[in-house]
């Protein structure tokens, strides 16, 4: 528990702090954010690439896959992500709810254990300021335009856009 805390907050006053991964004075930014999520994540592939001020909430019920990227500023609660993810910046992703069925008690009292993990299959390539609801899964190939709410599972290879998320094509086979 002591080495997860050290790690935890290396991750959060450092690494989530230091520069964007491919500038020039990056200083080893990137490895240094992948070599701690390793120690942190349920699972974290090869050559991932986390960008600065990721916020992580469930950090023991998080995959990422060999290859796969989280864009600067996204909150990310359970998830698993395949590999070759590409994610753009902002995503938000949630996993759980507040409950709100009890009308005796006030809502702000009322609380959800469940956890309900979001999916994002490989070859994935999700645009910036995407949302992701509870439970959803995002097939494999998908694309998921920027700003688009996922409310619904996303087929795969499909492309889908817009609030709540729609489909609006599908990737061609070559």
């Amino acid at each position: 528990m002591a080495k997860r805390t050290f790690f935890w907050l290396l991750y959060n006053i450092i690494g989530k702090n230091l520069p964007r991964s491919y500038v020039a004075y990056s200083l080893g930014a990137r490895q240094f954010r992948a070599f701690v999520c390793k120690r942190l994540l349920a699972a974290c592939g090869e050559n991932v690439n986390i960008e600065p001020k990721v916020f992580f909430y469930l950090m023991s019920r998080t995959k990422i896959g060999d290859n796969s990227g989280i864009g600067m500023r996204s909150h990310v609660e359970a998830v698993e992500i395949g590999k070759n993810v590409m994610i753009g910046p902002e995503l938000i992703v949630f996993s759980g709810n507040k409950r709100f069925d009890r009308t005796d008690i006030p809502m702000i009292e009322q609380t959800s254990d469940e956890v309900s993990p979001v999916v994002i299959e490989d070859d994935v390539w999700i645009g910036a300021r995407v949302i992701i609801l509870p439970g959803r899964t995002i097939g494999q190939g998908a694309i998921v335009g920027a700003g688009s709410v996922v409310t619904k599972d996303v087929a795969p290879y499909s492309i889908v856009g817009g609030n709540p998320a729609r489909v609006i094509g599908h990737r061609k086979s070559q």
